[in-house]
């Protein structure tokens, strides 16, 4: 099933639940892993001190690059992606060795699939 793809396959992922240094680790282990519509310089901001923040980013996972080593986590971080099947087993595959990855729920459309994980730094 790891065979290349004929075209690219994107997910969009929502970072929250956590603080914007914990964002940013993620964020920046994801773009080390795939190329990102995030540049080097977009790092998380805390726009509001009481209102919950998300961050969002899209990745392209035909093409893993060298992931790097297991990411550590001040607390934990919701994450929701949705992509293509084949996108988010991509990705949720790439989550396991930087994170503990906890699955909360996955939903699954026609083209689609929406997966829910809670990650721990390892």
């Amino acid at each position: 099933m790891d065979r290349e793809r004929q075209h690219e396959e994107s997910v969009s992922v929502e970072i929250s639940g956590c603080s914007k240094e914990d964002a940013r680790i993620v964020f920046d282990a994801l773009c080390a892993c795939f190329e990102s519509d995030r540049g080097s310089d977009d790092v998380p901001q805390q726009l509001h001190e009481t209102r919950p923040m998300v961050w969002l980013g899209t990745f392209e996972v035909t093409d893993a690059h060298t992931c790097p080593a297991p990411a550590r986590l001040s607390s934990t971080v919701e994450v929701d992606a949705q992509g293509g099947y084949w996108a988010i087993d991509r990705l949720r595959k790439t989550l396991d060795p930087l994170f503990t990855v906890r699955d909360l729920s996955t939903a699954s459309g026609d083209q689609e699939r929406e997966l829910h994980v809670l990650l721990e730094g390892r």
